[in-house]
């Protein structure tokens, strides 16, 4: 195989390489702000419990506090009830009697309804402050990792440059500027496998002598459909070593 071609088809597996790197590297903020999210929907709810919670409570202490109001009005209309004189002053003041006492009952049945709802509200958040030390937790090793992909993507991506500087070193100049010119107008796919007479990058067929000429690997060849250089991947025969000539990951279309 022609020794550029074999160059720029390494060059290419490179660039396919650093490109994926970068995505991932491009993912990692929005990682993290999904783990901080989460972190804080947890958190919100453990709020909203508390203050449901505070409201909970001051309605509580609201209702005490006209309970005791009625209360001590009950008891007065008792302590009056002994210096009534006539029986229509007995039957007002029963009367009233009656009416506190009603809504002593009333007060005390809201008091009992505040007190439950407390109940509840207390295991509620109990299993939100739970859910949340889990999920800090969860989170704290979560970003952990997350920051260790982070290093060993940019050592990656450091090192894939270093290599394809020295992979562009040895490429004669002619073929590494058709090379960058075509990846730059393909999306950063400049190669393209010949297979059974067709570009696989563009899925074109070939003529007949092009993928004769492709298949010596002898010359850099381009695609008359989408430009890109085209190589030849031998088949592989029993006697003979695997071929170094891989080809780079494709995509549909032109």
């Amino acid at each position: 195989m022609l020794a550029d071609l074999q160059s720029l088809i390494e060059l290419q597996d490179l660039d396919l390489t650093a490109e994926r790197l970068r995505r991932r590297i491009a993912d990692f903020p929005a990682s993290q702000e999904a783990i901080d999210r989460r972190v804080e929907d947890l958190t919100t709810a453990v709020a909203s419990i508390k203050e449901r919670m505070n409201t909970s409570q001051t309605a509580r202490r609201e209702i005490e506090k006209e309970l005791a109001v009625v209360q001590g009005r009950l008891s007065k209309y008792k302590d009056q009830l002994m210096e009534v004189k006539t029986n229509k002053e007995y039957h007002a003041m029963q009367t009233e009697i009656g009416t506190a006492e009603q809504l002593v009952r009333q007060h005390e049945d809201r008091l009992l309804d505040r007190m439950e709802e407390a109940e509840t509200q207390a295991a509620e958040l109990k299993a939100a402050e739970a859910a949340l030390k889990s999920g800090q937790a969860q989170a704290t090793r979560e970003r952990q990792d997350l920051e260790a992909d982070r290093t060993a993507a940019d050592h990656e991506l450091t090192r894939t440059a270093s290599e394809r500087a020295a992979i562009a070193g040895r490429i004669t100049p002619h073929a590494l500027a058709l090379f960058e010119h075509v990846s730059k107008h393909r999306r950063g796919l400049a190669m393209s496998e010949a297979r059974d007479g067709h570009c696989m990058q563009c899925h074109v067929r070939l003529r007949p002598q092009v993928y004769n000429d492709v298949r010596r690997n002898e010359s850099l060849i381009q695609c008359e459909s989408c430009s890109r250089i085209l190589y030849f991947v031998p088949a592989p025969t029993a006697d003979a070593q695997p071929s170094t000539a891989n080809a780079p990951a494709g995509e549909a279309g032109s």
